[in-house]
């Protein structure tokens, strides 16, 4: 991230995660992944929203929501209080093969789960591992100068992205 702030490591904290509604209610796979995502991301997230080009202030707490709206990705950025903060809109185009191959292999993965298949499961969790950095690091990128997050909170962020195209 390029800010005239340094930034540290326990510089922001997402104390709530909320997702668009119509993202609840998907598969069970993928409503456990998105709770474990949203637990992991208010336990340990290390979320930095960038305000007129200079980093927020250290020890900031947000609330962080999610949605899809028009083909584009919403982080609308609060403080704790609700008072809004920053809403930055991305557009998807650019995560599409990622998330299209993701899906992909998580289908590929419960069919394997199904026929007891565990080679080709270790195989198919290597490739899953990879597309999952491949869209954490984009989600890094997209974000630059925008927020600042590790690679940790961009893969839980990743996640989220995943449940909420799939519900769309």
């Amino acid at each position: 991230m390029k800010t005239d702030t340094p930034l540290t490591p326990h510089a922001g904290r997402l104390v709530r995660v909320s997702l668009d509604e119509s993202s609840v209610g998907v598969s069970p796979l993928q409503e456990a992944e998105r709770a474990r995502a949203i637990d992991d991301l208010q336990a340990e997230a290390w979320f930095v929203p960038v305000l007129r080009g200079v980093a927020a202030p250290d020890g900031g707490e947000y609330d962080l929501h999610l949605s899809v709206s028009e083909n584009r990705l919403v982080f609308d950025v609060r403080r704790t209080d609700g008072t809004k903060l920053v809403v930055h809109v991305l557009a998807l185009g650019p995560f599409r093969s990622v998330l299209r191959d993701y899906q992909l292999l998580v289908a590929s993965h419960a069919a394997a789960i199904e026929d007891g298949r565990d080679a080709r499961l270790q195989a198919i969790d290597m490739g899953r591992r990879g597309l999952h950095d491949e869209g954490a690091r984009m989600v890094v990128q997209r974000l630059d100068g925008k927020i600042g997050i590790d690679f940790a909170t961009a893969r839980r962020l990743f996640t989220l992205l995943c449940v909420l195209q799939q519900r769309g």
